[in-house]
């Protein structure tokens, strides 16, 4: 019966709301209140994760700058679009928006790690998204080419900020001084 609420409720628009009535243990996000269930990510996907993460939270934590957080995790942009983004920075004046075990408006940095299936969602309607509601730092990354793009946020539009692509490496605009390479996070 579970299944069936959900199979109902795909095809329809929906709120914030029908998203937390949700009964099934699915990992979802809603965005322009369409419903999409998210499958598990594979092997090399969480290993990138792990080592952007790992790396992250250290230069985070060394500076008491505020939380990183990764999927699942829900961020609330508004009443139709809830998005788990692989990995986030909240920084320390953002953890009023914290809510509930939930983030109430955008992070300060989200990284998305594109798997097989994802490219347009993260690439175009997360772009969009993220843009549109203020998350000011905005990391793609494409484990297939070996690449990594950073994305800041500049007079309400996203510029590219820098590229490394098979090797170099990537910096932060909102966490300065934090550089990732991409031979370290894309073995």
């Amino acid at each position: 019966m579970k299944e069936a609420v959900v199979d109902k409720l795909k095809g329809k628009v929906l709120t914030y709301e029908d998203y937390l009535r949700l009964e099934d243990d699915r990992r979802y996000e809603l965005i322009n209140g369409r419903l999409y269930e998210m499958p598990a990510p594979g092997f090399e996907h969480q290993l990138i994760s792990k080592a952007i993460v790992i790396a992250l939270d250290r230069f985070v934590n060394e500076r008491n700058m505020g939380v990183v957080v990764y999927a699942p995790f829900d961020v609330i942009l508004s009443e139709a679009v809830v998005v788990q983004p692989d990995i986030i920075f909240i920084s320390g004046d953002n953890l009023k928006n914290i809510k509930n075990g939930r983030l109430f408006g955008p992070p300060d940095l989200a990284i998305e790690i594109v798997s097989p299936g994802s490219y347009h969602r993260d690439r175009y309607e997360k772009f969009a998204l993220y843009e549109r509601y203020g998350v000011k730092e905005y990391w793609i990354v494409y484990p297939e080419y070996r690449a990594i793009e950073v994305w800041c946020l500049k007079d309400g539009k996203y510029a590219l900020h820098t590229v490394a692509d098979g090797s170099g490496g990537v910096e932060s605009c909102v966490l300065k001084g934090f550089k990732v390479k991409v031979e370290e996070v894309l073995k």
